[in-house]
């Protein structure tokens, strides 16, 4: 089927940047959406941000202004930069990506989590 590898989490102050990526391999015919989730404890998984196939875009107003989602279309994989971090920011961060086969079906695919901690 189809993995997706997230890298780039960890342990930053206030303020400072991270890099996540998500890079999905497998039996791949084409990927529609690709996009970032995050979690806190005790709450909700939410959409961070969301990219298409052609490259518009779409921001949570939480990190508007502060996080950019690009992909990589060639190496199938999506990437968020993460500026001006902020303690609220501290989840754990999941992709996922929209894929469709040979036959026409689609499939949604999660990655396996980065933990994102904003310290003061």
């Amino acid at each position: 089927q189809v993995q997706l590898v997230e890298s780039g989490g960890g342990l930053v102050q206030a303020g400072g940047s991270l890099r996540l990526s998500c890079a999905a391999s497998g039996s791949i015919f084409s990927i529609n959406n690709m996009a970032w989730y995050r979690q806190a404890p005790g709450k909700q998984r939410e959409l961070v941000a969301d990219i298409t196939s052609d490259g518009r875009t779409n921001y949570a107003d939480s990190v508007k202004g502060r996080f950019t989602i690009s992909r990589d279309n060639a190496k199938n994989t999506v990437y968020l930069q993460m500026n001006s971090l902020k303690l609220e920011d501290t989840a754990v961060y999941y992709c996922n990506v929209l894929t469709r086969d040979a036959f026409g079906g689609t499939r949604n695919y999660w990655g396996q989590g980065t933990q994102v901690t904003v310290s003061s």
